[in-house]
């Protein structure tokens, strides 16, 4: 009898050791599938009030409910969420990492989002902005120029060091199925610095050229280009071997809002990216990018304010070539936009902005007309008892 207990009990303890890892590959199975037609949006947690520049203060949005986020994206039409591993303000969007959360987050939101997405048959994608982020330049003066809303990180080994952490991390953690990479540029400004370079970066672009840095005086137009190629080549490799080794299957998808930046057009980072999007939206750069990516990038367009695409344009033209439709804008009621409903109550022409690009999304992704019109429908009377 000992020995039929003793065996029993190594069943047992058998059992329970393997549970948690059959447990990590049901939920593994669960994600969705790529869907063929990527029909994807963000709520931008990018931009708001109370920052020392055009990023929002910590904190902000940060009783961002995910149950309501997912059934507005699901109500859209999306199949792809994008939100938030850290945005621009240098805090993260689920507990307990290596960066520090948003100041009273009261939801473990990105975790959250992606259960309740992954139920609804919904990728979510999060978003690192690799040239910019404010915690890093407040907490790293001698590593940044300043904090500007605008590329001013140069990728140094310490900053690699600490975007590597950060990415496998949130990969790990939140069981998100990407990432949307953003603002991938070295610093375009040195204004902090009275336009003098930082000794991190000359340092920097000795390592990466081979040479002392010449001085600003004496940097060539085609050397501040190689140089400029070369960093972001390097902090590219960092992303991606972070991403993959983390989770093969992560997706990393790239936006670029000039892809014919000498610094990127041509690049291992275009033939490398599993997702491109084309942020200008313009159809021209959407196609001459074509010839720029390799065979399992999945090309992208973006309807957003900023780039003034015309969506009677994009969308039709998008579709017919099998390219993904994206759009983006900041959160105008609380940390949301207004119900979907709202847009489809309309004529698209009645919105402006990006309201009528949410108007026109809305129908290209629940399939309708886009002169369709959803009358609110009148409530019904009330049951008499005789």
């Amino acid at each position: 009898m000992d020995k039929i207990h003793l065996a029993f009990s190594g069943l047992v303890t058998a059992l329970l050791s393997i549970t948690p890892l059959l447990a990590a590959d049901s939920a593994a199975t669960h994600r969705p599938a790529v869907p063929a037609e990527i029909k994807a949006y963000n709520i931008d947690f990018n931009w708001g009030p109370g920052g020392p520049n055009g990023f929002p203060k910590p904190g902000l949005w940060a009783d961002a409910d995910p149950k309501e986020h997912v059934a507005w994206y699901k109500a859209l039409g999306c199949n792809v969420i994008q939100t938030f591993c850290v945005s621009c303000n240098g805090y993260a969007w689920h507990k307990n990492g290596v960066v520090p959360e948003q100041p009273g987050l009261k939801y473990d939101f990105l975790p959250e989002m992606v259960r309740l997405a992954h139920k609804e048959n919904m990728l979510v994608l999060g978003y690192f902005c690799i040239g910019s982020n404010t915690r890093w330049g407040q907490t790293q003066p001698t590593l940044s120029y300043g904090i500007p809303s605008e590329p001013h990180i140069p990728f140094t080994d310490e900053y690699l060091t600490y975007l590597d952490g950060a990415i496998r991390d949130a990969v790990k953690k939140t069981g998100v199925d990407g990432f949307m990479v953003d603002w991938l540029w070295s610093p375009t400004k040195r204004a902090s610095n009275c336009g003098k370079w930082l000794d991190c970066e000359k340092k920097l672009y000795a390592q990466l050229m081979g040479e002392p840095f010449p001085g600003e005086d004496k940097l060539s137009a085609t050397s501040m280009t190689t140089y400029g190629r070369k960093s972001m080549e390097r902090c590219w490799t960092t992303i991606r071997k972070a991403a993959k080794e983390t989770n093969p299957e992560c997706l990393v998808w790239l936006t670029c809002s000039d892809l014919n930046d000498p610094r990127i057009a041509n690049s291992c980072i275009l033939k490398e990216t599993d997702w491109l999007l084309n942020e200008a939206g313009d159809l021209q750069r959407t196609e001459v990018a074509k010839s720029m990516i390799g065979p399992q990038t999945r090309m992208i367009t973006c309807l957003a304010l900023w780039n003034g695409q015309d969506p009677d344009i994009v969308i039709p033209a998008s579709r017919k070539a099998h390219i993904g439709l994206y759009g983006f804008t900041k959160p105008t009621q609380g940390s949301l936009k207004a119900p979907v409903a709202t847009y489809l109550q309309k004529p698209v022409q009645a919105f402006q902005g990006d309201d009528r690009n949410i108007a026109a999304l809305a129908r290209a992704y629940l399939d309708l007309p886009q002169d369709a019109v959803q009358k609110t429908p009148a409530p019904s009377a009330p049951s008499s008892k005789r």
